[in-house]
C-alpha cells in the first residue's frame, strides 16, 4: 500500500508535513528522524512496518523538510516534544515511537517527563542521554559545511555524504538525496532551517550539563517498554556510553547493529528494521499483520 500525505497542526497556524503508511485502523507507530534529516529517511522502514500490520507515520520535524520553520527559532527539545504530544493527541491512542538521534531524545523526554506514558513502546536509535562529544562535533561540522554555499548538483551533495558516511555503499543513488534538499537559484541546499543549527551550537557548557542531567532523569522515568539500538561503528553512542546508560536505566533493552554508524537505519536498514520488528513482536505478542 503506497503512503498517503498527512498534515498536523501542532500549534495555531503551525503545520508539520507527514505521511501515513498502511491501514489507518492498524496500531499506530510514529517514526521520528534525526537532526538535519527529513521524514523520507524512514521510507524503507515505514513500508516494512506497514507490511507487518502497523500504521506507520513519518513526519518532518519543525524546521525540517516541508514542515513550517519556527519564526522564533524554537528548536530545543521542549518545542519538539510539544509537537509530538500534539500529534499523539490527534491520533487519540498511544503509538509506538521509533526515534533516531534528535527524534529519540524527543521520545525519551516525552515519555520520561509525562505523568503517564503517552507511548506503547519506544525504540531509541543510536542515542542516549550522554553522547561522545567527538561524534556530536563531527555531526555539527558536516551540517555546517556547505550551509551557505550549497551544492551545484545532486552528485556533489552525494559526494559530501559519502565522505561523511564512508561505510555507505559506493553505489549510492544521488537521486535519493533530492527529497532532503531544497533547490534555489540554481543550487541545492539542505532542507532545514539554518537557524536551528545556530540554536544548538550556542548552548553554553552549563546548559549542556543541565540538559544531560535532564535527559538522564527522563530516561530513568521511562514508562513504556524501551529498546536502544546502537550502531556498531557509531562515534556518538560508543560501547562505553551505552553501558553507562544501561547501568543507569536497567529496564531498557539493547541491541547493536554491526557495520552501522550513527545513521543506523540508513547504513543497515534490513538488520535495523528486523531488530525493531523483533522487539515490537515481544512487546505485542498478540499483534499480527
Amino acid at each position: 500500500m503506497p503512503s498517503h500525505p498527512l498534515r498536523f497542526e501542532t500549534e495555531p497556524h503551525f503545520f508539520l508535513s507527514a505521511e501515513g503508511w498502511g491501514n489507518p485502523t492498524h496500531p499506530p507507530l510514529i517514526l521520528l528522524h534525526g537532526g538535519g534529516q527529513t521524514r523520507h529517511s524512514w521510507g524503507d522502514t515505514a513500508q516494512k512496518l506497514s507490511n507487518q500490520g502497523w500504521y506507520a507515520i513519518t513526519y518532518d520535524a519543525r524546521g525540517h523538510g516541508e514542515s513550517d520553520w519556527s519564526a522564533t527559532g524554537n528548536y530545543l527539545v521542549d518545542g519538539l516534544v510539544a509537537d509530538l504530544k500534539a500529534i499523539i493527541h490527534q491520533l487519540g491512542t498511544k503509538p509506538a515511537l521509533v526515534g533516531a538521534s534528535m527524534g529519540g531524545l524527543t521520545a525519551m523526554v516525552l515519555d520520561g517527563e509525562s505523568d503517564e506514558s503517552l507511548a506503547s513502546a519506544i525504540v531509541l536509535v543510536d542515542i542516549a542521554p550522554k553522547a561522545e562529544q567527538k561524534g556530536i562535533e563531527r555531526i555539527f561540522a558536516f551540517m555546517s559545511s556547505h550551509l551557505e554555499s550549497g551544492f551545484g548538483s545532486l552528485e556533489e551533495a552525494a559526494a559530501a555524504v559519502s565522505a561523511y558516511l564512508p561505510q555507505r555503499s559506493k553505489n549510492y543513488d544521488p537521486s535519493r538525496l533530492e527529497k532532503n534538499l531544497r533547490f534555489r537559484e540554481g543550487r541545492y541546499y539542505w532542507h532545514w532551517d539554518p537557524q536551528m543549527l545556530k540554536v544548538w551550537k550556542n548552548a553554553t557548557p552549563d546548559q549542556q550539563i543541565a540538559y544531560e542531567e535532564r535527559l538522564y532523569q527522563a530516561a530513568q522515568q521511562l514508562k513504556a517498554p524501551t529498546l536502544i539500538v546502537r550502531g556498531g561503528m557509531s562515534d556518538v553512542v560508543s560501547e562505553r556510553v551505552m553501558a553507562e546508560f544501561l547501568d543507569a536505566v536497567p529496564h531498557v533493552r539493547s541491541t547493536t547493529v554491526s557495520g552501522a554508524g550513527h545513521m543506523v537505519a540508513g547504513d543497515s536498514n534490513h538488520a535495523f528494521t528486523n531488530a525493531v520488528i523483533t522487539f515490537l513482536e515481544e512487546v505485542y505478542p498478540s499483534h499480527t499483520p
